[in-house]
């Protein structure tokens, strides 16, 4: 049966993620050498070894996050696993390294591509003062009128009953306070998070993502690929490049994502989980099987549109 591949956004990464992979397979480890030769700094050492506050910042995480969801994809591919595979869908950063495994960008220009995004929303983040919450179970229509009622924006639909709202620090605190008051909602959850991102307040990360991205080759993807911004296929090129650009300031349709893949027949979702990744190997596998039980554990299957929204891309945002 048809199946699709996800890959987590910024929030899913975890201290250690991939340091089995790199030590089990060479096909990882490759991967991982070539990702610190093309940065110019160890993404290695932040990734294995952190430290958190290192990791979580938004220059180092989306890179780390794309390299460790590419590896995870080409040990997958590796062992005949993905010969079911006709999607990729990527939450936010992710959608980048669906690109990648899809191949509309070779691995060195998507992580030059990712670096840079970072870099740039990592200075947006900066330059700003923003916040971001999560809504659990609310109308769609009472999330709307508190974003209009303190000036803020849905940022991230993400699966039902969960909405991610974003915008300056003061107005978001104002927002939970407000939330909390009315009991409109079941919880409503301040994100320890750099900035507003998927807001207006990302908006010189944009303009400067548009610039770069201008000249950077890609292909058609030889995968059905979802935009976040839409929630709809992109296959061209230039539209590709338009929704990436857009993405940054707009809200990720994660929920919409998922379901018109359902449309298309796809029923198997296999998850390439970075919080799995760093699983200790069996003492008595060979280097080669070690790395089809890795892949085996890393990958989490679901059957349905409904039930993948439960996966981990709920702690996705970036």
């Amino acid at each position: 049966m048809p199946a699709a591949i996800l890959f987590s956004g910024q929030g899913a990464q975890m201290v250690g993620m991939g340091l089995s992979l790199y030590e089990n397979s060479p096909l990882a480890k490759d991967i991982y050498d070539q990702a610190d030769e093309i940065l110019g700094w160890s993404l290695k050492e932040f990734s294995f070894y952190g430290p958190e506050k290192e990791l979580v910042e938004t220059r180092v995480c989306q890179p780390a996050l794309y390299v460790v969801g590419y590896v995870l994809q080409a040990l997958l591919r590796e062992n005949g696993k993905l010969d079911t595979v006709r999607a990729a869908l990527g939450l936010s950063l992710g959608e980048l390294t669906a690109l990648a495994a899809a191949g509309a960008l070779d691995f060195d220009t998507g992580l030059r591509v990712v670096a840079e995004r970072g870099r740039l929303m990592q200075l947006a983040c900066e330059e700003t003062d923003g916040s971001m919450a999560c809504i659990i179970d609310g109308e769609h229509s009472q999330v709307t009128d508190l974003c209009n009622d303190f000036d803020i924006e849905m940022s991230n639909l993400n699966c039902p009953g969960q909405i991610v709202i974003s915008g300056e620090k003061s107005q978001i605190d104002a927002a939970v306070a407000q939330a909390g008051k009315n009991g409109a909602f079941r919880m409503v959850v301040p994100l320890n998070v750099a900035g507003a991102y998927h807001s207006r307040l990302m908006e010189s990360a944009r303009r400067s993502f548009e610039e770069f991205l201008a000249d950077v080759p890609m292909k058609k993807p030889n995968l059905i690929v979802f935009a976040n911004r839409t929630g709809e296929t992109v296959s061209e090129p230039m539209e590709i490049k338009k929704a990436l650009v857009e993405q940054i300031v707009s809200p990720v349709l994660w929920e919409q994502c998922m379901r018109n893949a359902s449309t298309l027949g796809i029923s198997n979702f296999l998850n390439a989980d970075p919080a799995e990744s760093w699983q200790d190997w069996p003492d008595e596998s060979t280097a080669r099987g070690k790395s089809q039980k890795s892949v085996n554990t890393t990958i989490s299957h679901s059957k349905g549109a409904d039930a993948s929204f439960r996966l981990r891309h709920r702690n996705s945002l970036v």
